[in-house]
């Protein structure tokens, strides 16, 4: 399998076969690397939601967990202190809250604990798996749970609103454990070496893809997915504020900046409004803040 690299992307939005896309046949897909405890890879977040909100006629999404079995049966070997200041670090330089003090406080003790029930809920349908995946990432970084223990896993599921009794049924099950070398061998074959890692190619032509490695500026995804479009298209409108809020449920205050293009003040002051109407509530975070929509 061959793969042009994201500087080639950039330096050029030609090279593809003249149709080599054509979106009435079939989509693009974007197969996106992940580590659930990955702190970079929670920072994609905010870019992944604006591409979807704009660009997602023209493809879907795909989420592979990224790692080795050797070190998913591990725990971190680094120092705690390390780990916390790298999530502090990766805080400091992309607003989205990653409290290292998890790594001092309650330090998640089994990773590979953690990869088998993301593949649990995944047996529930991609959108259930995708939740599920995000509400970990907010019990790890924001409130800085163990989310290898089962009753925490559980909680998860149950805050993703996928059935519980099933998936307490897959999590310890040998289709879990092979879902998880499925992705590990994906992961191989496509050569990924780190998180996150966004694999972007056309299902019809499986001989060819781009790699994007390491996070980016919003505007550098988007270009990668026009050029291999070998399309301009416009940006879809995005819903109203309250609209989104109703689908997202939990966002960062970084998130909704990032997608309606303010600034994270005018974020904030945009956000209070809806907080006067009864529609939201503020959840302030180590690092930051997040919104709850009110059901």
């Amino acid at each position: 399998m061959s793969w042009r690299s994201l500087s080639q992307a950039d330096q050029t939005s030609q090279g593809f076969e003249e149709g080599f896309f054509n979106l009435q046949k079939r989509p693009i897909e974007i197969y996106i690397f992940v580590d659930p405890l990955c702190p970079e890879c929670w920072s994609l977040e905010p870019f992944i939601k604006k591409l979807t909100l704009e660009y997602g006629r023209y493809f879907k999404i795909r989420p592979i967990l990224s790692g080795s079995l050797t070190t998913w049966q591990r725990s971190h070997s680094e120092k705690p202190e390390n780990l916390k200041r790298q999530w502090d670090q990766t805080t400091s330089l992309t607003g989205m809250c990653c409290d290292g003090d998890v790594w001092i406080e309650n330090p998640v003790h089994s990773p590979l604990s953690t990869a088998l029930a993301v593949k649990a809920a995944e047996f529930q349908g991609k959108k259930s798996g995708m939740r599920f995946l995000r509400k970990v990432q907010e019990y790890v970084f924001l409130e800085k749970q163990d989310v290898s223990k089962e009753e925490i896993l559980v909680e998860c599921a149950e805050k993703s609103h996928i059935d519980v009794e099933e998936f307490k049924r897959d999590l310890h099950s040998e289709t879990a454990k092979r879902a998880l070398q499925d992705d590990m061998k994906l992961r191989q074959e496509m050569e990924v070496d780190e998180t996150p890692t966004i694999v972007i190619f056309n299902e019809s032509e499986e001989d060819a893809g781009l790699k994007i490695t390491g996070l980016y500026e919003y505007h550098i995804y988007v270009k990668v997915l026009k050029d291999m479009l070998q399309q301009n298209p416009a940006p879809s409108l995005k819903p109203s504020l309250e609209e989104f809020m109703n689908q997202y449920r939990f966002v960062a205050n970084k998130e909704i900046a990032v997608v309606y293009d303010w600034t994270e003040k005018e974020a904030r002051r945009e956000m209070r409004k809806l907080v006067l109407k009864q529609k939201v509530q503020e959840i302030p975070v180590k690092h930051g803040v997040f919104w709850e929509y009110i059901r």
